[in-house]
């Protein structure tokens, strides 16, 4: 049992240490499939060509931020094999890569969002999207060579396979939920959620990396919407938003990627740059600090045995992929000690992160009292 939880704690944890040190936020866009790869085909609707467009509209509205620098697997109707797509990403350095496909079901009422990060699942519709996704490896030359020990009939063998399993999954998570809050919240849309399944395109990306599924072209409601052109425009704001709105709470140019925000200071001659601002050695009222050590589809008890002898953990279970935390307190010091704590423990990819009232706001908000 034990070996089980530490392999457990390495797979979700590791991570942060590979983070990028750009002076511009990367992200690389993936639109799925392509070329000889046509992906879903329903009521005429093809997921190749909507996945192209909403990632152009994606990345056209990235660009007009000059602190982001936008990158493409592919900009026209080409096919690009899994293994290059990740070679894209990693070559670059990015930051975060999205790939962005559309989901297609036998059941033609199935309908909603949903945005996949790396992971194991059990679920059978999660494990049915991954293998859907993964077939394309058999359009690919020598396939059974370049994805040795993957067995196409079986998704979830991509976990054997990859290199890198569940890694930066805590900062996948964030940006998926980004994603789908802002297309249900934004769209009134309906979201299916987070989740996590083993996806071969994911598989050798080191950064957080996240795979949309825009909705089901398989139902012809929501297939027209995806097949339009302003369908695609509110899908592609809404996804260059939450973009945005991951890399100002995360990013910190020529530094790692998860900031320590620092707090709003009143102007004063000369401080001491070494200093604790004096707003972050107050405690802040009306707003709880944790530290998110963790985000997976086990479902653990909240023992210190289960968490490297750390206690006082909780839970979030609000999503399909179950977030964990550690500590709870308005003192935004006594949180990066917790923080220091955690990751003595073995969690390195370990976070602070600020609610008021229930609700998750980011951390410099909290210190600033927004």
């Amino acid at each position: 049992m034990k070996l089980k939880l530490a392999f457990f704690a390495f797979i979700v944890f590791c991570g942060t240490s590979f983070g990028q040190s750009n002076s511009k936020f990367r992200v690389v866009l993936d639109p799925g499939h392509g070329g000889k790869d046509y992906g879903a085909i329903y009521h005429g609707f093809i997921e190749k060509n909507i996945a192209l467009n909403v990632a152009l509209k994606v990345g056209k509205i990235l660009e007009k931020d000059p602190s982001i620098d936008v990158l493409y697997t592919r900009k026209t109707d080409v096919f690009i094999e899994l293994n290059e797509r990740a070679n894209i990403a990693n070559n670059a350095t990015a930051n975060i890569f999205v790939s962005v496909h559309c989901n297609g079901a036998t059941n033609q009422t199935a309908y909603g969002t949903e945005t996949f990060v790396m992971g194991m699942t059990r679920n059978a519709s999660n494990l049915e999207v991954a293998k859907k996704e993964n077939a394309v490896v058999e359009l690919e030359a020598d396939y059974k060579l370049k994805y040795k020990g993957y067995d196409p009939k079986n998704p979830e063998s991509v976990i054997g396979v990859g290199i890198l399993q569940e890694r930066f999954n805590n900062q996948s998570i964030e940006l998926a939920s980004k994603i789908e809050n802002g297309i249900s919240s934004n769209l009134d849309r309906k979201s299916r959620g987070v989740k996590s399944a083993g996806f071969l395109v994911l598989r050798n990306i080191s950064m957080p990396r996240v795979l949309v599924e825009l909705g089901f072209i398989s139902n012809k409601n929501e297939g027209t919407f995806l097949n339009s052109e302003a369908g695609q425009d509110k899908l592609a704001a809404q996804i260059a938003a939450a973009i945005q709105s991951y890399k100002k709470e995360y990013f910190v140019a020529d530094g790692n990627d998860h900031r320590d925000p620092v707090p709003a200071q009143v102007e004063k001659p000369k401080a001491d740059p070494i200093q604790t601002p004096p707003a972050a050695t107050q405690p802040v009222k009306g707003v709880q600090f944790k530290v998110q050590i963790a985000a997976s589809g086990k479902d653990l008890e909240t023992v210190p045995s289960n968490f490297n002898g750390l206690s006082g953990i909780s839970k979030d279970k609000s999503t399909s992929l179950i977030k964990y935390y550690y500590g709870d307190t308005n003192d935004y010091n006594q949180a990066k000690s917790l923080l220091e704590q955690a990751k003595a423990k073995g969690y390195p990819s370990a976070f602070v992160v600020a609610f008021r009232d229930g609700k998750k706001i980011t951390v410099q908000e909290a210190l600033e009292g927004r």
